[in-house]
């Protein structure tokens, strides 16, 4: 397989901003056709079902199907759904649980077989896939397509936008379904994701000397957190995948409170933490974190709006993004850094995507 060279992820990031202000319009137009087709209204509950980064979009999304829709919402590793939640579908409280298939591919394994497990359970099914007639297409009742101009084979970047996207517009428009706001409402919220386009773009601005700089605080660390809550944990869950994929450094991504509860005790005692915070529930929390971990020696960064000062006054580097967002949108705008900071690191390292073996001048352990 052709060896990608670590550029590719900043081709990808700086692609965020068209795709965004490309995707809106069509998918809404996809998604409302789907729901003049089915009783959206009778959804009692959302399972989010996926792998990867498929499974973290799922979490960073949940808070905009409560918050949006008004219904409980849980994201589930396909494995986990597959075996120790689709048997029980039928025992949930009122209304039929939606079971939303994500998979950019369309052809992940245990997905297909999570979404064909829910619909003998009874469940309402969507694929969200990028991929038309892929397996996950064939499986689920319905489809929402994530189309994306010039793909190419890169850690995924802007593929986990699209279905984090497809996850924002889904939970709006169930919302309305449900009798949660009207139709103006519903296009208010649309036009309010689209206009975050250009917030992303001034994003990719300020993010990438930074990502230059923050890269020799994590190059030479055996070991990065990242930390963030709701859906700032996707967001958490996320940026440490591609710091691992891309980079080849071990990342973990984690709640704010649990790192508090755990990760806070773990040698070495500067390894890189970085704090997501956006504005919204959890916000608080992030400061009083970063200030921990401050105190703990660790090499915080915040991930944070660029006026932020109090969790940035405890961190040795700002990652700013550079506007302020509901806090169901915000994971459109706090993972921007992710990938450049993987592709800065690479570099650093002399190191490619989807390593897995040793590197020239890091021979293999016997």
């Amino acid at each position: 397989m052709e060896t990608l060279e670590p550029e590719v992820m900043v081709r990808q990031v700086e692609s965020l901003a068209a795709d965004l202000r490309e995707l809106v319009g069509p998918v809404s137009r996809e998604r409302d056709a789907l729901f003049a087709s089915a009783d959206w209204a009778s959804v009692g509950s959302v399972h989010l079902v996926g792998d990867g980064d498929s499974y973290y979009a799922g979490h960073a999304a949940e808070l905009a199907f409560r918050s949006f829709a008004q219904t409980s919402c849980v994201a589930t590793a396909a494995l986990g759904f597959l075996e120790y939640e689709a048997p029980w579908l039928h025992l949930l409280g009122p209304g039929r649980p939606l079971v939303v298939g994500i998979s950019s591919s369309g052809s992940t394994p245990r997905v297909v077989q999570a979404v064909a497990r829910a619909r003998r359970h009874g469940a309402l099914t969507l694929a969200l896939t990028g991929v038309p007639g892929s397996p996950l297409t064939q499986t689920a009742e319905h489809t929402l397509s994530l189309p994306l101009a010039r793909p190419e084979r890169s850690p995924g970047i802007r593929t986990y936008q699209a279905s984090l996207l497809g996850l924002l517009l889904l939970a709006i428009r169930l919302g309305q379904a449900r009798g949660c706001h009207s139709a103006d409402e519903t296009r208010d919220l649309e036009r309010e994701l689209t206009s975050l386009h250009e917030g992303l773009a001034a994003t990719v601005g300020l993010s990438g000397d930074r990502c230059r700089e923050v890269a020799a605080l994590v190059s030479d660390a055996p070991v990065a957190v990242m930390a963030g809550s709701g859906p700032g944990f996707g967001t958490a869950l996320f940026s440490a995948a591609k710091l691992i994929e891309g980079a080849g450094v071990f990342a973990r991504g984690q709640d704010l409170e649990e790192w508090h509860h755990v990760e806070r005790f773990a040698a070495p005692h500067d390894m890189p933490v970085f704090v997501i915070a956006p504005p919204g529930r959890s916000y608080w929390r992030a400061v009083e974190i970063a200030a921990k971990a401050e105190e703990l020696g660790r090499r915080v960064v915040a991930v944070t709006h660029r006026d932020d000062v109090e969790v940035a006054r405890h961190a040795g580097a700002v990652l700013p993004v550079a506007v302020r967002s509901r806090e169901e949108f915000s994971p459109l705008l706090y993972h921007v850094f992710a990938g450049l900071l993987a592709c800065r690191t690479a570099q650093r390292l002399g190191r490619t995507p989807f390593r897995t073996g040793p590197a020239v001048d890091e021979p293999a352990r016997t």
